[in-house]
């Protein structure tokens, strides 16, 4: 029997159930629900102010009374192009309040990307910082239907007297106009008398539009319906291995565009009854000074916010006792970073492991996990309840069997509806097979052992050929990460005409390490015990840092046309 249709995981699922109900409701009617339930619990914490679930609630009907008086209705799209703050938690549910669809996107975009996201989402209306304002109003010509802008000020938000003093150190550089855009906050006043139509959106209705490259590279609006947000929001408390996260504070870090962030750091906290401690910019000095203030239970986070722990000089000495669950996701997580990271917690008192998982956007975010107790070297996990996994030969349907590398494929409740006007690259991803279930074609390599854990390979398109070889810069990544001096590395292929490809580390050394040529000999003598000599890198490149996506992975493209440009 295919390991697809046995689902053996199941056997390391704990306590936790195998199967679970899905709820015929919104996103908001699942967080009301809970708002109502645990109405005295705080709800998201931000810069020092609390917010109850029940004020919660009356800001998000204010936000939606507000959004309906400037004429948004169902179905219209709404850019929210927003740090970790209050107002964009507020526009996201108040939206999914009157059946509009959030299409998120990243503050810190190009102005040509923003004219991009608002002319291929034809959004309605976009909601930003007052700081990033001059970057909308640059590209307004450039849109293609009416667009309104709202403008969110952090101050607005802020408690007394930092409400008073954060203007004066962060105020902007480009001056607001006198018009041109509403301020949130009188939309709010705008919106005081306006009746709320009834809410009438369904659980399979588009509830969000996130961004990814796909497998192929090109931007595509990834459509998530309701049900992929709540029963990601239910499966990860499940399979987390917590009867209830209701209470604890989760460390809302990711950002809010990206399906991580959104889907673990805030709906999960919220659907569960948990306070999101949210954080608008990352710094290592706001993550320490953060988690030694509000002792969060729960970080979700990508593998660089831990490489952050160990350079995070407040955290030396510290008691880490609190933390429950430490989960990484996002990006690959090499085993040599997991083992430092997991004796870093160790030496801070902290019981708990690190915990790495794995998904895409195109089923929100994460969709396995590695049990709470119990984990296997490199595996990033079983999959969760009511998702299943299965490995094919590359371009097919066919099942391959145990142990044997090909694409990851996942059918389940989070997987998405399909690309936004994309039917042709949908089709391709998204396809029937045999055995009737519809799967998610991730464009992964990797395998499943016999008992259903799951072993991430790596894109499929990030491969070096070097003289006819195939070389994996993930498995290098982990064998220089192995080495006592190294904090991070990321390897690239550079174009060489003779071998086609040659293969070159950047390396960041760890804290107080020279970067000196002894250390690139000890380096490459370290490799050249575990790899084979043609996938051995001919450069190494000292940085103090590597140049990070917008979500925080490291960005081997960035690093690959840089080098590939200097030859």
């Amino acid at each position: 029997m295919a390991l697809s249709s046995a689902a053996p995981w199941t056997a390391f699922y704990g306590d936790s159930p195998a199967t679970l109900d899905y709820p015929h409701k919104t996103m908001f009617q699942l967080l009301e629900e809970t708002a109502n339930r645990y109405s005295k619990n705080t709800a998201y914490i931000f810069m020092g102010k609390e917010t109850s679930y029940a004020e919660f609630l009356q800001r998000i009907d204010a936000a939606a009374r507000g959004l309906t008086a400037m004429g948004i209705r169902k179905g219209d799209r709404v850019t929210i192009c927003m740090a970790n703050t209050p107002q964009a938690l507020d526009c996201f549910y108040a939206l999914n309040r009157i059946g509009a669809i959030p299409n998120m996107i990243h503050p810190l975009s190009a102005a040509k990307e923003i004219a991009f996201y608002l002319n291929f989402s034809k959004s309605k209306a976009i909601l930003t910082l007052d700081q990033f304002y001059h970057k909308v109003a640059e590209i307004l010509p450039e849109l293609e239907n009416p667009t309104q802008v709202l403008i969110a000020k952090i101050a607005d938000e802020l408690p007394f007297p930092l409400n008073l003093v954060y203007p004066l150190t962060k105020g902007g550089r480009h001056p607001l106009p006198k018009s041109g855009y509403t301020f949130w906050s009188d939309l709010i006043k705008a919106g005081k008398d306006t009746v709320l139509p009834d809410h009438d959106g369904k659980w399979d209705d588009c509830a969000a539009i996130l961004y990814s490259g796909g497998t192929t590279g090109t931007t595509k609006g990834i459509m998530l319906s309701n049900l992929n947000f709540n029963a990601l929001g239910l499966q990860t408390i499940a399979a987390s291995g917590f009867e209830s996260v209701a209470g604890m504070k989760m460390l809302s870090i990711m950002p809010v565009f990206h399906g991580f962030g959104l889907g673990i750091g805030i709906h999960t906290a919220l659907i569960g009854g948990a306070t999101c401690i949210l954080v608008p910019q990352f710094s290592v000095k706001v993550y320490s000074d953060t988690l030694l203030k509000h002792k969060p239970e729960l970080i979700p986070g990508v593998p660089t916010l831990f490489e952050a722990l160990l350079r995070a000089e407040k955290l030396e000495g510290a008691d880490l006792s609190f933390l429950r669950g430490i989960f990484s996701g996002g990006d690959s997580l090499s085993p040599e970073l997991k083992k430092k990271v997991d004796a870093f917690l160790k030496a801070h008192n902290c019981p708990e492991q690190i915990r790495e998982g794995y998904g895409t956007t195109e089923c929100v975010t994460a969709s396995c996990l590695t049990p709470r107790n119990y984990a296997r070297s490199g595996s990033i996990g079983v999959p969760f309840p009511d998702t299943f996994y299965k490995i094919v030969a590359p371009g097919t349907a066919e099942e391959l069997p145990a142990n044997h590398e090909g694409e990851i494929c996942i059918s389940g409740p989070t997987v998405m509806l399909g690309y936004m006007d994309n039917p042709e690259e949908t089709a391709q991803t998204l396809r029937r097979h045999g055995d009737g279930r519809l799967w998610l074609h991730t464009g992964d390599l990797g395998h499943m052992d016999q008992d259903g854990f799951v072993y991430f390979r790596q894109r499929m398109k990030r491969m070096i050929i070097t003289s006819g070889y195939n070389v994996y810069p993930s498995q290098l990544e982990n064998i220089i990460d192995g080495h006592e001096k190294v904090l991070l590395s990321c390897v690239i292929g550079v174009k060489d005409s003779y071998r086609g490809q040659r293969v070159k580390a950047f390396v960041v050394p760890m804290p107080g390490i020279e970067p000196t040529e002894e250390l690139k000999e000890e380096i490459l003598a370290h490799c050249s015990g575990h790899i084979a000599k043609y996938a051995m890198p001919r450069e190494i490149e000292f940085r103090t840092e590597l140049p990070k996506t917008l979500v925080g992975k490291v960005a081997y493209r960035v690093l690959g046309e840089e080098a590939n440009a200097a030859e």
